[in-house]
C-alpha cells in the first residue's frame, strides 16, 4: 500500500518535486522506461528522476519502483545484459557516469562482448 502512495503521491506533485530539485541545485534526468520494464513503473514511459550520477538515480527510482530497479540491477551493478546512454552516448563507467540537469537516459540490452565486469560500474 505504501508503496502504491508514494508512486501516486511521486506522479502527482512532479513539477513542485522538479522545481524543488533544481532549486537545492540536484540534476533531473528524464530516465525513459523500457517498454517491457513499463509495468513495473506504473505503464509510464518516462520519469523524472533527480541525482548527479546514474547510481544515483537508479538508487532514487529505487525508492518508488522498487521493482524496476531490481530487473536494472545485479547486486551494486548494472545487470550485464543491460548497458546505459546519457543523452545519447552509451556510458562507458554505467552506474558511476555524471548526469547534467535535463539528460536523457535510456536502459537499453546490452551488446555482446560488451563492458564486461569492471568495477567501474558498481555503485559507489
Amino acid at each position: 500500500m505504501r508503496g502504491g502512495l508514494l508512486r501516486e503521491l511521486w506522479a502527482s506533485n512532479w513539477d513542485w518535486k522538479h522545481s524543488q530539485a533544481h532549486y537545492h541545485g540536484v540534476s533531473v534526468a528524464t530516465v525513459f522506461i523500457p517498454s517491457m520494464l513499463r509495468p513495473l513503473a506504473d505503464g509510464r514511459e518516462t520519469l523524472d528522476v533527480g541525482g548527479s550520477t546514474v547510481g544515483e538515480l537508479v538508487r532514487n527510482l529505487a525508492a518508488v519502483y522498487p521493482e524496476l530497479a531490481l530487473r536494472l540491477l545485479d547486486g551494486d551493478r548494472l545487470r550485464s545484459n543491460i548497458s546505459v546512454a546519457i543523452d545519447g552516448e552509451v556510458s562507458t563507467l554505467g552506474l558511476l557516469d555524471s548526469v547534467g540537469d535535463d539528460a536523457e537516459i535510456h536502459f537499453v540490452p546490452a551488446i555482446a562482448g560488451g563492458r564486461g565486469d569492471s568495477d567501474a560500474h558498481a555503485l559507489g
